[in-house]
């Protein structure tokens, strides 16, 4: 049986490729200034976040990403 993970632990699994802090997200998380994600690697997340999801996001889109709730609001507008 497939494990069922919820969009914020699915979110954490991306962007432990690009972190060592060992930080945990909340939705609050400021994926620059917290996570200390330059605009390349928030490019990579996001396409990380298309494969996961089954999703595009617009290059327009991903500006707006300042926190990880962005993020996960996105992914449930468009899943």
């Amino acid at each position: 049986m497939m494990e069922h993970k919820t969009m914020l632990e699915k979110l954490q699994e991306i962007v432990d490729c690009y972190t060592d802090k060992g930080i945990i997200l909340t939705g609050d998380t400021i994926l620059l200034t917290d996570l200390g994600l330059n605009s390349y690697e928030l490019v990579q997340i996001a396409c990380m976040v298309e494969e996961k999801f089954d999703i595009t996001i617009p290059d327009r889109a991903i500006s707006g990403f300042k926190t990880v709730q962005n993020i996960i609001d996105f992914i449930a507008a468009n899943e």
